[in-house]
């Protein structure tokens, strides 16, 4: 099965097409103000309106409440949430039965320690996304461009679909892949030009790498 790519923050038109063009699978969008990728749901719903069929797109929220998904569900045609913050599976649990759209949870790893919450996480989610754990008090939980160890999760299964995610580049990521047996990878930094503009031929750069891995 080839490599499914998701490529995360996108901010502009050229970025939806650069995306469809290169042939990931999924689209992200974020929705928390601290991040250089933040969106607007009305910017948000114009370039959601312009991903292609069979992209999914995903809308990726830090701790936010009933009333804030509320809100973007109404809104924007949302295929996946993910939940990226300090979620629990109690509350993934919530979100998935409130909401009724497949939920994918976020797990930060940095050592042995973390491995349990990927185990606790893929009981109640659609999907995880194995993360880089952000140093601590970090303004952003995610695509800081840090990489972990993959060995760490080298040969490890869980009970739901699972994506690689953290400082991953068009120069790593085969070898990610490889290390890790990962069929889905993410990335955000690792195909920009600068904090929340992507570069169409990092993008096609990203997905060709990471299916021939």
């Amino acid at each position: 099965m080839s490599v499914r790519v998701k490529i995360c923050g996108l901010t502009r038109a050229e970025d939806v097409a650069a995306v469809a063009d290169a042939g990931a699978r999924y689209a992200g969008f974020v929705f928390f103000p601290k991040s250089p990728r933040h969106l607007e749901p009305g910017a948000a719903r114009a370039l959601m309106l312009a991903v292609p069929e069979g992209i999914a797109k995903v809308a990726l929220t830090v701790n936010a409440t009933d009333a804030e998904l509320d809100a973007l569900i109404a809104g924007l045609p949302i295929d996946i949430l993910q939940l990226h913050g300090r979620e629990s599976p109690d509350r993934v649990a919530a979100v998935r039965a409130r909401f009724g759209l497949p939920v994918m949870k976020a797990v930060g790893i940095a050592g042995e320690s973390d491995l349990p919450a990927l185990a606790e996480h893929g009981r109640v989610a659609d999907m995880l996304l194995v993360d880089a754990k952000p140093a601590p008090g970090a303004a952003l939980p995610g695509g800081n461009g840090l990489a972990f160890d993959w060995r760490l999760i080298a040969g490890r299964r869980w009970p739901v679909p699972w994506m690689l995610a953290g400082g991953l580049t068009p120069d790593n990521v085969a070898e990610a892949v490889r290390l890790t047996g990962a069929r889905q990878v993410d990335v955000s930094s690792g195909v920009e030009a600068a904090p929340g503009v992507k570069d169409a031929a990092r993008i096609a750069g990203f997905v060709r790498a990471a299916q021939a891995g």
